[in-house]
């Protein structure tokens, strides 16, 4: 197999505008020709697509792929058509375009800040988002310094969404151009310093045109599948990794309705999630669905649908990119804002309030499913596009 051969069969892919996405990528990065990049490499179509693009926009591009985890066989990708390593991917893409590659071990910081949080996050009765905790640590705070030790200008990823100049010259996060593919709500604990350094030049480009750029410029990862699970856990069975990791986690317990009533037992707390219905192992007539976990008590509390009904929430590891009015607003009469819980869920309205440091979120309707542990993103409500930043959740309020 040659380097240009396909990993896989091509699906659709949008004939590129070469010259438009190098311009693209050009206007997102912002700085000089010439000037020394480092791209944040995965070995996937986008990060590859991202060091491509500025090759040929000039820049003098340095390929960097992170060890993360054990890229042997667990690396087989569910429902991929082969398998393959990111990292030799990596590789052979830089080998390709001519630059510079380093890959660096992070197995063990990733280990630490990302996988021993995931286990502990459903051991204490949460709901963790593990890529965001990656991008928070490992990625936008540990990577970063190894661009600037390599004299670089900037590091450029391969996430969907957009680094804007604010009328006052200050950076922003916004939305990339295809909804479908926007990456915003992972990313709301960037901070306006990283923000200042990071560049995104997928901003503009839909998912087919940047698979139609690699195919264009004969990068074998064209028709690479994107990554359907959690990086460490590409089975999608986390369920064994956490039964390794805390063990203490299988102690059984009680499933108990809301009303009082022991309705049977369950095998470990680690089974379940705020807002899950399959598996209760349970029948009293009406669909039962998780409501609230108890850990400390090993008990699972179920009701019914309208109960995962929230009207507010409490968060805590907040990060804020908007402007300091708006804090001092939220602390004087609340903010409105638009509140995201989950990726796949659209932004509900909401209101932003400071109270004794603490920001919490007022949903204007009760809001579907919240788990604490999970993140929650805010954006402007008049100018929807814009990230103001979020938090963590840690404590919610039921719609009474």
């Amino acid at each position: 197999m040659t380097l240009a051969e396909p990993l896989c069969p091509v699906p659709d892919i949008a004939r590129p505008d070469m010259d438009a996405a190098i311009a693209s990528a050009r206007a997102a990065v912002g700085l000089p020709v010439g000037s020394r990049v480092v791209a944040a490499m995965s070995g996937g179509v986008d990060s590859t697509v991202v060091a491509a693009l500025l090759h040929k926009a000039g820049y003098e591009v340095v390929g960097v792929t992170l060890q993360l985890y054990d890229h042997g066989a667990a690396l087989k990708r569910k429902g991929a058509c082969c398998a393959g390593q990111d990292i030799h991917d990596a590789r052979l893409a830089a080998e390709t375009l001519g630059i510079p590659h380093y890959v660096l071990d992070y197995e063990s910081r990733f280990r630490d800040a990302v996988i021993d949080q995931f286990a502990d996050s459903y051991l204490m009765g949460r709901t963790p988002v593990p890529c965001i905790r990656c991008n928070q640590t490992v990625k936008f705070r540990d990577l970063l310094d190894v661009a600037r030790d390599l004299g670089a200008e900037a590091m450029a990823t391969g996430h969907y969404v957009r680094r804007a100049i604010g009328g006052d010259g200050r950076s922003q996060m916004r939305k990339a151009i295809d909804p479908s593919r926007d990456q915003s709500y992972f990313l709301f604990a960037t901070t306006r310093a990283q923000l200042d350094y990071l560049r995104f030049p997928l901003a503009d480009l839909e998912k087919p045109q940047v698979r139609g750029v690699a195919a264009e410029l004969g990068l074998r990862i064209a028709a690479k599948p994107d990554s359907q699970d959690i990086c460490f856990v590409p089975s999608g069975d986390y369920r064994t990794l956490i039964d390794r990791l805390r063990p203490q986690g299988r102690e059984a317990g009680e499933i108990v309705h809301m009303d009082g009533r022991v309705l049977g037992s369950h095998g470990g707390i680690t089974d379940y999630t705020i807002g899950q219905r399959r598996g209760l192992n349970v029948a009293v007539g009406e669909p039962l669905f998780v409501v609230r976990l108890e850990p400390e008590a090993r008990r699972v509390v179920v009701g019914p649908r309208e109960a995962l009904l929230t009207a507010s929430l409490t968060l805590e590891e907040t990060n804020w990119l908007g402007d300091e009015a708006d804090m001092a607003k939220a602390a004087e009469a609340g903010r409105p804002v638009l509140a995201r819980v989950r990726s796949t869920r659209e932004p509900s309205p909401a209101r932003m309030v400071v109270e004794n440091g603490a920001v919490g979120v007022i949903f204007d309707a009760g809001e579907e499913g919240v788990a604490p542990g999970q993140a929650c993103a805010l954006y402007d409500s008049a100018d929807p596009d814009r990230l103001l930043g979020g938090g963590f959740i840690a404590a919610t309020t039921a719609v009474v």
